[in-house]
């Protein structure tokens, strides 16, 4: 059984995380995916850590499955010799240089489609290719920070706070990816390649989806709501007898369930709370009188509780927990596969679920350079 993607051929010259995050997805979904490193490696990740297992890093690990490695030098005429011919067979292109870096080696979108004029060429920037900014380094830290998606996370006390993993390295992965595919499938029609500026900084301010919205419609900037809602109320976490829950009450019939088995039934015969807009004007309030609730009863209570009513919450789980869940273990997001030298490995899966064409777990992420011989054997310097 082939995968969605398979017969896709993919050039990868990035590094880190967007780059690398995007280019597994397209592995997982059955393309041929070629990572180019300098020799001696120059994907930082592999160095990440720790934690180690066998000298390889869990960073490393989380990004790069499903690609087979080959170690270029990009600053010799034979090393651009040899990614021009793999260009030749190739449907994809992704680089995550900074910008002019590319067109310094000669590979740039206007050279590169004179060689295969039907390449997707996109390219991972912090800032974008255009505007005053276009020439800065972009860091996931860095581009949280300016995208306003740090001033929306934490709490007054706290002030700005990040959040716990490159959420705007993904993004722009996930974009990328969906980019990648769109001109891909633009290309059935037309026959011919286009080239994708994805930058982080767009990435990111695109998150900000509703809060970016409220400001928009009403010009009031938004403070940090640390785990409360901005436009739903109760939409939070609660402290229980032994640790916190949260609730997610998105409608009046929900909040009327969740004061009766709260014992709070008059709460929701209260004028202040009748709705959603009530119950957002008065939060503090409200959020008051149900916490006095919470906190008499253990979260596995209100859990059972909850959902037994079709109310939506859920305990808060730290990773320990997540990894040994039965839904996710029913879901098969967690692998193990052997890699030679780390040994077996335990990675997160894909969350993509496809009936027809499956995601496919066919190669380790490589070690530096492990399909040079393989693949660079295909190929003789081009005389440029």
């Amino acid at each position: 059984m082939t995968g969605a993607l398979n017969g896709i051929k993919v050039l990868d010259l990035t590094r880190v995380l967007a780059g690398p995050y995007c280019t597994m997805i397209l592995g997982d979904l059955d393309a041929e995916v070629i990572k180019v490193e300098a020799p001696g490696g120059s994907d930082e990740t592999r160095e990440w850590g720790p934690p180690f297992q066998n000298g390889t890093s869990a960073y490393y690990l989380c990004a790069n499955r499903n690609k087979k490695s080959i170690t270029v030098d990009l600053k010799t005429e034979e090393g651009i010799s040899i990614i021009k011919n793999l260009v030749t067979e190739s449907d994809v292109i992704i680089n995550n240089f900074k910008v002019g870096t590319m067109e310094r080696f000669g590979l740039d979108y206007e050279t590169v489609a004179q060689i295969n004029s039907s390449i997707v060429y996109c390219s991972i920037t912090g800032f974008g290719e255009t505007g005053p900014y276009k020439d800065l380094p972009g860091y996931d830290f860095i581009i949280q920070a300016m995208s306003g998606l740090m001033s929306i996370t934490g709490t007054e006390e706290s002030g700005p706070q990040k959040m716990g993993v490159a959420i705007t390295d993904i993004l722009t992965g996930l974009y990328a990816c969906i980019g990648i595919q769109s001109a891909l499938l633009e290309r059935t029609e037309s026959g011919k390649g286009q080239k994708l500026d994805i930058s982080l900084y767009d990435s990111a301010v695109s998150a900000l989806v509703n809060v970016g919205s409220n400001y928009l419609i009403s010009g009031k900037v938004p403070s940090a709501l640390g785990n409360s809602h901005a436009n739903i109320v109760p939409y939070q976490t609660f402290n229980t007898k032994d640790g916190e829950i949260v609730i997610a009450v998105g409608n009046d019939n929900q909040f009327n369930k969740l004061c009766t088995i709260l014992d709070k039934s008059s709460l929701s015969k209260d004028s202040r709370f009748f709705t959603n807009a009530k119950r957002v004007k008065h939060r503090n309030i409200l959020i008051s009188l149900l916490q006095e609730r919470f906190i008499t009863k253990p979260t596995e209570y209100w859990v059972k509780k909850c959902q037994s009513n079709n109310i939506p919450c859920g305990a808060i789980q730290n990773i320990a927990e997540v990894s040994v869940d039965p839904q996710l273990q029913e879901r098969e997001m967690f692998i193990d596969y052997e890699h030679p030298t780390a040994g077996m490995v335990k990675v997160v899966g894909s969350p993509i679920k496809l009936s027809r064409t499956p995601v496919k777990y066919k190669l380790h992420p490589p070690d530096i350079g492990e399909h040079n011989v393989e693949i660079q054997a295909k190929f003789k310097p081009a005389n440029n």
